[in-house]
């Protein structure tokens, strides 16, 4: 079982944590077969981004489901790996397209320390089995981040359907950016994410309020 000092502290006065972790926990604990990211990786979306360091949201589906990808970060992949990149080969098509940025390295660590908030609307995943964790209770935690990230204008990507169904929930704020498109998952990326140009708009918002760009490079 996770150890409760893995909490991230920044995150750690939501009431998911004292009254839905540890049932979440306990059901990760009976899963027979692998669990995707590494149990120490799990929250590593949060601790990398306290909310007040949060200026954009990337809120996903769930982790990859086959091994040596998924490191805690949505549509991040962990260094080294030498497979198929999928829906984030898909994410850095686009961002060339967009901005003509070629990107190689797989691991987005470096957005997240700019304030990019890596999301997936459930934080695990058994091996093989996509989505195969979205109802054991990962959406009340994904719930109150949004609600505790609300009060203050941010921009959201909003890719797939989970992700906009729970942010058409839990969003209230007219002044945040939003852009809802298909997922850059290979079966839905021709269903309106390729030419959705994200990175740039999101930057033009950016420079509108006076803030620094994101170097997605």
């Amino acid at each position: 079982m996770i150890r409760e000092e893995a909490i991230p502290e920044a995150w750690a006065h939501l009431p998911f944590f004292a009254r839905d972790w540890p049932g979440v926990a306990a059901r990760l604990a009976t899963e027979p077969g692998p669990v995707f990211p590494p149990r120490d990786r799990l929250f590593a979306a949060l601790d990398a981004c306290s909310p007040a360091a949060v200026r954009l949201v990337i809120l996903g589906q769930d982790p990859y489901h086959s091994p040596g990808k998924a490191d805690g970060l949505a549509f991040s992949i962990a260094a080294g790996f030498s497979g198929r990149l999928g829906s984030l080969g898909n994410i850095f098509k686009e961002l060339q397209g967009d901005l003509g940025i070629l990107r190689e390295a797989t691991a987005l660590e470096d957005w997240a320390g700019q304030g990019v908030l890596l999301l997936n609307t459930a934080l695990s995943v058994p091996a093989g089995r996509p989505g195969g964790h979205a109802r054991i209770g990962w959406d009340r935690l994904v719930a109150e981040v949004l609600a505790a990230i609300d009060p203050v204008p941010r921009a959201f990507l909003l890719w797939g359907g989970p992700a906009q169904r729970l942010a058409a929930r839990h969003l209230g704020n007219p002044d945040h950016l939003r852009i809802a498109t298909a997922h850059p998952s290979p079966l839905s990326v021709h269903r309106g994410f390729f030419g959705s140009r994200p990175f740039s708009r999101v930057n033009a918002w950016l420079a509108a309020r006076g803030e620094a760009p994101i170097r997605w490079a």
